[in-house]
Order: structure tokens, then sequence, then C-alpha cells
């Protein structure tokens, strides 16, 4: 992706009549995705686990947007029953969906379980979002310039997939365990793409990331340790605000020019900040095996049987 200058919402095409569906949508990232999206003509669902912070972020945008197309859905991406749900719901009242932003996440609690016994973090960030997007594949293969939009970290770079000990059962570390879940994303949203393009689906798969962007995964961590040294110290220093971390998944999500299998992210040093580019995925997260034996074990673990849709 060459450009002679940076790319902002003001480069947003018009949204009118697509469906978003914006995980996490009440806060940070989310926000201000949906209310980008929203300001071109988009409807969003805003599918939140607190529908009264999902109420009050729709009353904020249309204060400044009157007549923004909004609905407010529960979604707790780290119960599978609850995207199951969803998923039901939605079915009955869309006919079709043409874009799935999985945004949503949770970074370096102590370690804690699922309702279904997965550790929480790769539940919510990853299992959570693997199991809505297999189970919504359907209405998006008739949806209009069909997108899926998985957003992962710069993290996942770091990360490894502690495939004899997902849960942490013998050795846990925050961070370490939020890796993993970005690098899950990471692998899930191009191995999603391989397999869309094999099949030559309709459906686009993209990878996003925000860089160093100040959100309440830093203030509202709930170790410590990690509020001071990302929330106090990291945000003020080097973090850019939500409006600018949620450019690259804008970008993959409306762009005319973004394709399938990209990986975007800011365009600065180290990728911490700046407008969005294509950047590189980590040889883990693009290998062909990793790919095959992680969206294998996610299958097994939801109970959610990809079918990818095909052209007519």
């Amino acid at each position: 992706m060459t450009q002679k200058r940076r790319w902002t919402v003001e480069q947003i095409p018009d949204q009118t009549k697509r469906v978003f569906i914006v995980t996490g949508a009440n806060s940070g990232l989310g926000l201000a995705t949906t209310r980008a999206l929203a300001r071109q003509g988009g409807h969003v669902i805003l599918a939140v686990r607190d529908e009264g912070k999902g109420q009050r972020a729709v009353a904020e945008i249309t204060a400044e947007q009157p007549g923004a197309c909004l609905e407010v859905r529960h979604l707790d991406l780290a119960d599978l029953d609850s995207v199951r749900a969803f998923a039901d719901q939605l079915h009955t009242d869309h006919p079709r969906l043409d874009v799935l932003v999985n945004n949503a996440g949770v970074m370096a609690p102590p370690r804690s379980l699922s309702a279904q016994g997965h550790e929480l973090q790769f539940a919510c960030n990853h299992l959570g979002h693997f199991a809505l997007t297999g189970s919504l594949l359907d209405l998006l293969a008739v949806g209009r310039d069909p997108r899926v939009v998985t957003v992962s970290s710069i993290n996942h770079r770091q990360g490894r997939i502690h495939f004899d000990d997902l849960a942490g059962e013998r050795s846990y570390s925050p961070m370490a365990f939020y890796n993993q879940s970005k690098l899950a994303n990471a692998v899930f949203g191009w191995e999603l793409h391989r397999r869309l393009a094999e099949a030559g689906s309709p459906v686009r798969s993209l990878l996003a990331h925000p860089g160093y962007t100040a959100t309440n995964l830093q203030t509202s961590a709930p170790v410590a340790v990690w509020r001071v040294i990302f929330g106090r110290i990291g945000n003020p220093l080097f973090a850019q605000p939500p409006a600018r971390g949620a450019l690259p998944q804008l970008y993959a999500a409306t762009d005319p020019h973004a394709e399938s299998g990209q990986f975007i992210g800011p365009d600065g040093l180290a990728e911490l900040r700046g407008g969005p580019t294509r950047v590189q995925l980590s040889p883990t997260a693009a290998d062909t095996e990793t790919g095959r034996r992680l969206w294998e074990l996610s299958e097994r673990l939801t109970d959610v049987q990809f079918m990818i849709p095909t052209p007519d």
C-alpha cells in the first residue's frame, strides 16, 4: 500500500446501508471505530458485554451525530454460549452482514478461566472471535464487499502458542498469555484468508493492529503493575489517542484498496504510531502448519465448524 499522504477518516467512502458488527464497541478503539463508521452512514451493531455502557456510547455518538444508525447487543466473548446466542439472534434479525470487526479484548489479568474452562485471554481474544466469525460467515457471504477484520497487536511477534499448556496450568505469565492470544488472532486472520482465497470466497479476511494506543486495556488492567507501567507511564509518553489507533482497522474495514490477507498497522517508528500502512506478520503467524493446528484445535474447543462460502 503506497500513498503520498497518510490515510485519514475523511477518506472513508460512504457506508450507507452497510451493516457492521464491532466487538468491544463501547470504549477505546471500538468506540472510535463505531463513531467513524456511523459518521459515514454505516449501520453499526455494538457488540458489548455491558449493555449499559453500550447505551451510553450510543448516546455519546448520537449527541454528535443525530440520526446515527446504531444498535446495542449483548455479547460476552469469553462465554461461548453467549456467542452462540448472539449469532442466533442476529440471523433472526438481519438477512446479511457486511463487515465484522473483531476488536474486543482483555489484557494481562491474573490467571482465570472462562465459563467453558479456557484461559480467559485465549477465550475472549481468540476463541470467542473464532466462534463468532464461523457462526456469521453465511451472513457475510451475502454481504456487500464483505470483510472480517481481526485486531491483533505488535505483541503477536513476541508470542507463542502454548499448545501443551493452553490454560496456563503449569506456568502462567499474564503478558506471555496476552501475547499468545494476540498471536492466535494473527494466525487465525491469516489462515482464514488462506482458506477463503482457496475457496474463491467473496469474503476478505484482513488483520490490523493499533500500535501503542491509549485505551482502557492499560488503565483498567487487573494487575496493578501493568496499570502503572502502561497507564500512568507509557500512555502519556508514547501512546496515540484511540481515534488515531483505530485508523488501521478502519482502513481494513472500508478502503476499496484493502486486500484480503493484508496486515495493516501504523507507519511510524517501530509501528507504534502513525497512519495506516501494510506491515509484516511474524513468520509464526503465517506458518501453514501452525495455522492448521490452531484452526483444528479452535474448531474442537468451540464446537464451531467453518462452512467456507464459495461463489454462486
